[in-house]
């Protein structure tokens, strides 16, 4: 069975990294220059924040010197400590904690902000850029890819941005400052300490080199394993009517074991890091104790001085793994921000024209004019079609399945244009109508139904947000459904679920023809929804259906074509080609390729009776 990707814990996987690391920063910078000055004040926080910080240990270490001198002196027999200037260092160092806590608090809430503001104006945009995307772009791109580009990626970036911009300031900050305070305190115990080093980084990346790869073959075998899952409880009866629960389980068991036996390397690999740094560190400590307490004999030092460096020590190694870690996330804010801007850079339609024809008072006349299209330039399928619908009639498309039914439906709508020619409602060029408003004059009800989450009247009011409560309940009555609406619970103001599944597919139907009643289109599209309803609820839809076709320019798509021979015109389209129309006796009449459509049909229903 063919497995369905799982996510779980990237681990010590590396981000994704982007295509253009270098522009896409710069795009991400000009984005954000809209918050310059923000930025500016967080940079002059932190760093005033980390400064403070960086500041204490060396007057932490004067207290140190001055108890160590105190001590001395009592034995010696003089005065002893000055508890007076020990309590005005504490105080001291208190203070520069204090606004350096203010500093950091006051950086990361105006970072937060300007992490959060970012994030709503790209969601916005998104949202925008959206409506304004050919339907090309939809039709080619999975679902998934799409609604990542909206949250996982602009999350990704969010959180980044909030956590990698102060982190580097303070970290490269951090560096700097605590390098100039061990130089200050002793050259050659700088030197020391930076030699350690080398050490830890050589040992930290052998570990990474050999970890890497099971973490690689703990994300895939867990993939694996949860495609598994997914597949075998969604697919629980089928497993069972074939016996085939032991073939699952021992499938399962051969990638669970290969899952167990990376996921432990990794994890052992990953353990050992921490052991191995604070090693490092620990070595780091010694050689600064032993080579301080030379130098404080020597008194080239004093004793707080030492008790200061191992301070700066240990916040010296801790900004470079932050600098490292940043980096890494550097990688992934820049392949979220390419995504999001690559889709924000998508070519858009044209949404409105110079000087649009206004869609008041026209009657649905429709007109196509030798149309020649192709999704693809070099394929055309449908070549030269021409026809010319009156106000009010009843246009049939029909055909096999692929035969490309929808693509009239889409060409009508301007959901993609024609390659030539031209298709014209009361005469007017549909290319020279708004496309938000061309669209006004149309009503659709498709085979998949759509509800959203909320009750029945809002969404039937869907259709016309300014109706009253009297207008929904008018349209449902004539689409059939208000005495069904009438036995629920809570009557109009039901709540559906996320999937409307508390009502069945055929009360599902009628209410979105209850919704395009209610929306009164000058232009209707069906697409026939009957062939999963029981014959009582199909007769139900087929009146509103009838309803609501009454007066209006309607284009059927039709799967079964006994529902479809008052027609006024039949399109019969075969591989992307309309090859014939007229009414149905006329098509009949000729013998072709509808009437072995037709036949066909009732054939098959004969044999089914038998």
């Amino acid at each position: 069975m063919p497995r369905m990707g799982g996510h779980g814990p990237r681990g010590g996987v590396p981000g994704e990294k982007a295509k253009d690391f270098r522009g896409t920063l710069k795009k991400l910078v000009k984005y954000m220059s809209a918050f310059k000055v923000h930025i500016i004040f967080v940079a002059v926080f932190a760093i005033c924040g980390t400064v403070f910080n960086i500041v204490g240990p060396r007057i932490l270490g004067k207290a140190t010197t001055e108890i160590f001198n105190g001590l001395v002196s009592k034995v010696s027999g003089g005065s002893g400590m000055d508890f007076g200037k020990i309590g005005r260092i504490l105080l001291m160092t208190l203070g520069l904690y204090l606004i350096s806590a203010l500093c950091s608090f006051i950086q990361g809430l105006i970072m937060t902000g300007v992490s959060q503001k970012t994030t709503y104006r790209l969601r916005k945009e998104i949202s925008e850029k959206i409506n304004r995307m050919p339907m090309n772009y939809f039709d080619t791109k999975p679902v998934g890819e799409i609604l990542s580009r909206v949250t996982n990626d602009v999350d990704t970036l969010g959180q980044s941005l909030n956590q990698s911009a102060t982190q580097l300031i303070t970290s490269v900050t951090t560096i700097i400052g605590v390098l100039i305070m061990m130089l200050s305190i002793s050259p050659l115990m700088t030197l020391v300490a930076i030699l350690i080093l080398p050490a830890s980084v050589l040992l930290l990346s052998f570990v990474m080199r050999h970890s890497q790869r099971y973490f690689r073959g703990q994300q895939e075998y867990l993939g694996n394993v949860n495609g598994q899952v997914e597949e075998i409880y969604s697919g629980h009866n089928i497993i069972k009517a074939f016996n085939k629960e032991e073939d699952v389980i021992r499938e399962f068991n051969a990638t669970n074991d290969k899952l167990y036996d990376s996921a432990w390397k990794s994890q052992f690999f990953s353990g050992m890091m921490m052991p191995v740094m604070q090693f490092i560190g620990n070595l780091g400590y010694v050689a600064v104790a032993i080579l301080g307490g030379w130098l404080t004999i020597r008194n080239t030092i004093e004793v707080g001085d030492i008790q200061s460096f191992i301070q700066y020590v240990r916040n010296f190694t801790q900004p470079i793994q932050q600098v490292a870690q940043v980096a890494n996330m550097l990688q992934s804010t820049a392949a979220a921000s390419e995504r999001v801007f690559e889709f924000l850079e998508e070519e858009e339609e044209d949404q409105t024209v110079p000087d649009p024809v206004s869609v008041e008072g026209l009657q649905g006349n429709v007109e196509f004019e030798h149309v020649h299209f192709g999704y693809n330039p070099d394929k055309i399928i449908i070549n030269d079609f021409s026809a010319k619908v009156k106000e009010g009639q009843k246009i049939a498309i029909v055909g096999p399945t692929g035969a490309g039914k929808t693509t009239m439906i889409k060409l009508l709508m301007r959901f993609y244009d024609v390659n030539s020619g031209a298709i014209k409602i009361d005469g007017h060029n549909v290319k020279d109508f708004n496309r938000s408003e061309l669209r006004q004059m149309f009503g659709m009800v498709l085979q998949d139904t759509w509800l959203f989450h909320g009750t029945i009247m809002e969404n039937i009011r869907y259709g016309r947000l300014d109706a009253t409560d009297e207008e929904v309940i008018r349209a449902a009555k004539a689409a059939h459904v208000h005495r069904f609406v009438q036995t629920l619970p809570g009557g109009y103001n039901m709540e559906l679920n996320e999937e409307a599944s508390n009502v069945s597919q055929g009360q599902k139907q009628l209410l979105t023809i209850a919704r395009a009643i209610l929306a009164d289109p000058k232009i209707l599209i069906l697409d026939e929804a009957t062939s999963s309803v029981d014959t009582r609820t199909e007769v139900l839809i087929q009146k509103a259906m009838d309803n609501l076709m009454k007066g209006r320019t309607s284009f059927i798509i039709a799967h079964r074509l006994s529902t479809i021979r008052d027609a006024d015109l039949i399109l019969v389209m075969r591989e992307g080609d309309i090859v014939e129309q007229g009414t149905h006796e006329e098509l009949l009449a000729r013998g072709g390729f509808y009437a072995d459509l037709y036949n066909s049909q009732f054939e098959s229903t004969d044999q089914t009776c038998a």
